[in-house]
């Protein structure tokens, strides 16, 4: 007989060691280093039925031989994911879905399995089938091409595989995949590795594409093993607050395009409906003009947004004021305030500054900074600003207004939705020439002061 072999692997961050240690010297973890029984996978673990074969080819090849003709992509009838993808889903590629629980993953993969004309399995090893059922109702309850299979066992789902042959194949969730040839139990780090491994010779010897979906740990990182994020073409993350409605799809690895695109999803009653124009939603029609209130130009990726951004400054009741941001880098807000106390000479620091970006959103793009300035200085004024006035520049720590990256895309943005003016940078170099809204051009903070 022979000898098993085990070895020990941290469940939280995937490191692995010879011999058990109290903390992981990778994540600094305690008591999170496990022993694992590791087999070598018996040979056969996953054979392709005789119809099938490989895509890739069986011998090298000079690189001028290769065929560059671009992959067909899968075209499905969600707009925002294939935004994401770069165009579609590519065949044979292994997508990596991440997000916290309850942000609407399961939902997202399950409205896109139900909604393409093409053969779809769906397997679940959290839910039962009654289960999906009832969340299906909800969503398109009558699709004929959407199979669901709950099982957890890499061997059986493969039989069930070559028996029904999909175009593409979901997985709900990686974590409770389970394989024969390993003893470890579900979710730990050998069996999440050998069972994506399985399911990636399968992926690219079919050319069938397959999305995995992953939980996160507690710091907001895909559980299981680093590897299992460089093993896949794709690492999506599906952001939001549960509190709000919206919810943010971004890449973080595409092998197949941009990582710079998101997609934006509204959580309904019967689904996820994509937001085809979010600066409508994340804008509060109101008619009363409010002191604190400004309207920032920023991009998400490649597509420009328009967010409202609130600010209340007050006396400080207690000793300390406080500094509290929502959505913005709190860090960056102290700096604004320290700007604005040294060059503008506003005497902020006994003041409580309190700082929220409008919709749940969280936005790390340096263009909003004017629009911060704005509208804290519009509330400690007491002064609206004009309601179709909008801002897209960068404030320097000497107080200069500093140019931003793709002006000419925020400038259309702003001038689509029917604003008036917007406030950038001098020094931006720009060749577009609107004829419906007003460009002003700031040097200093000390120029903002004279439209508040």
């Amino acid at each position: 007989m022979a000898k098993v072999k085990t070895t020990f692997f941290c469940q939280n961050c995937g490191a692995q060691y010879a011999k058990w240690q109290g903390q992981c010297n990778a994540c600094k973890s305690w008591n999170t280093i496990v022993e694992e029984v590791v087999q070598v996978p018996k040979k056969g673990d996953w054979k392709t039925s005789n119809n099938s074969q490989s895509k890739r080819a069986s011998k090298p090849l000079k690189i001028s031989e290769i065929d560059s003709s671009q992959t067909p992509r899968l075209k499905t009838s969600d707009k925002e994911l294939n935004r994401v993808l770069g165009g579609g889903i590519v065949s044979g590629s292994l997508i990596l879905l991440g997000g916290e629980p309850g942000i609407g993953k399961s939902t997202l993969m399950l409205q896109l399995a139900l909604k393409l004309t093409c053969k779809t399995l769906y397997i679940s090893g959290e839910e039962s089938q009654k289960q999906i059922k009832l969340r299906a109702q909800r969503i398109a309850p009558n699709s004929p091409h959407c199979y669901i299979l709950t099982e957890t066992n890499t061997q059986k789902i493969f039989k069930q595989i070559e028996a029904l042959d999909p175009d593409i194949l979901v997985v709900d969730s990686i974590q409770t995949l389970q394989s024969d040839f390993l003893e470890a139990s579900a979710g730990s780090v050998s069996q999440i590795k050998q069972s994506t491994t399985e399911l990636m010779k399968f992926a690219k010897e079919t050319a069938t594409p397959v999305i995995l979906i992953g939980h996160i740990t507690k710091e907001g990182s895909i559980a299981g093993p680093k590897i299992l994020e460089h093993m896949v073409d794709t690492v999506l993350q599906f952001e939001g607050d549960r509190n709000h409605v919206f919810r943010i799809l971004r890449a973080h690895k595409n092998r197949f395009g941009s990582t710079h695109e998101i997609g934006i999803y509204e959580m309904q009653g019967d689904g996820l409906r994509e937001v085809q124009n979010p600066s409508e939603l994340l804008i509060s029609n109101k008619e009363a003009s409010l002191s604190g209130n400004a309207i920032a130009v920023t991009l998400e990726g490649m597509r420009p947004l328009l967010v409202e951004v609130q600010a209340l400054v007050s006396s400080a009741v207690y000793g300390t004021p406080q500094r509290s941001a929502t959505g913005f880098n709190a860090k960056r807000l102290n700096m604004l305030l320290a700007v604005l106390e040294k060059r503008a000479g506003f005497r902020l620091g006994a003041k409580d500054v309190f700082l929220n970006i409008t919709g749940g959103i969280r936005v790390d793009d340096p263009a909003i900074d004017l629009a911060v300035v704005a509208a804290i200085l519009s509330s400690n004024e007491d002064a609206a600003l004009t309601k179709n006035y909008c801002f897209a520049a960068e404030v320097g720590l000497s107080g200069e207004i500093r140019p931003v990256q793709r002006i000419e895309q925020r400038i259309m943005e702003a001038e689509k939705l029917g604003f008036e003016a917007i406030f950038i940078a001098k020094n931006n170099k720009f060749s577009l020439k609107p004829k419906r809204i007003q460009i002003q051009l700031l040097g200093k903070i000390e120029e903002l002061l004279n439209f508040i």
